[in-house]
């Protein structure tokens, strides 16, 4: 396919989206000051501030350019924030210039904001792929099913399963799992916590996409416009791992 303007910022914004979620959701955040599960307040990793933006950006994707081309983003990405992980692993490694008071502060500092914990980022690896790709089938398999009617259902219930998919994951191993296994004193999360966060935090992904419809519609029928493309067809391997596979799809 044809390599656009819109397309390339599209994937700009995804990556991005990707990239600073995964370096923020070291932080937890109160979302609401309510009595959730047992809990005197919801408490969430702070990517959920920006992450369930990818997954809109992923509906955009699939939706306007098909599986295939949606497919081969999620995986870009994947490489880009593998990238940006060692990255920063490597540099935190490095020992911090100035005087000795202060190269102890800068490199603590380094390493609690950036030199995220092994659960956080194994839990976000395994729940990004298995979420999105997940999501961008889902979409496509009621695409081609509706014939492109009703693109509402389509988006928020792939969303439902996807973001289900993403936040069982990534919340059982960062903060179920690792909780116990980080070594960090009061940091463990109790199993009542821990379904509590999944819910709350699959919930307000869903809210996103509900409250993003409007402007998902716009935006989308801006971009069938202007690329003068609408992928319907049935892909020809729904395989995640055939990245560079030979598509099918076609414009309608």
């Amino acid at each position: 396919m044809r390599f656009s303007g819109i397309f390339v910022i599209i994937v700009a914004m995804f990556v991005a989206v990707l990239i600073t979620s995964n370096i923020i959701a070291v932080k937890a955040i109160i979302l609401l000051p309510i009595n959730w599960f047992g809990n005197p307040a919801m408490i969430l990793p702070a990517s959920i501030i920006i992450f369930p933006i990818s997954y809109i950006i992923g509906n955009l994707l699939t939706e306007v350019y098909g599986f295939h081309a949606a497919r081969g983003v999620i995986w870009l990405g994947f490489v880009a924030n593998v990238f940006v992980v060692l990255a920063l692993w490597i540099t935190g490694l490095l020992p911090a210039a100035g005087a000795p008071a202060f190269d102890e502060f800068a490199q603590s500092a380094y390493g609690r904001i950036l030199g995220q914990l092994p659960f956080i980022l194994i839990g976000s690896f395994f729940a990004y792929l298995t979420g999105e790709l997940a999501n961008s089938t889902v979409l496509a398999l009621m695409k081609y099913k509706t014939q492109g009617r009703f693109l509402w259902m389509r988006t928020i219930g792939s969303t439902v399963v996807g973001q289900g998919l993403d936040s069982v994951i990534f919340i059982a191993i960062a903060f179920g799992i690792g909780s116990q296994l980080d070594g960090i004193p009061g940091n463990e999360w109790s199993g009542v916590a821990v379904i509590g966060a999944i819910l709350a935090q699959w919930v307000t992904k869903i809210l996103y996409e509900v409250v993003a419809t409007p402007f998902t519609y716009a935006i989308v029928g801006y971009m069938k416009r202007k690329e003068q493309m609408d992928v319907i067809n049935l892909p020809r391997t729904l395989n995640p791992f055939g990245v560079f596979a030979a598509s099918a799809e076609s414009k309608t």
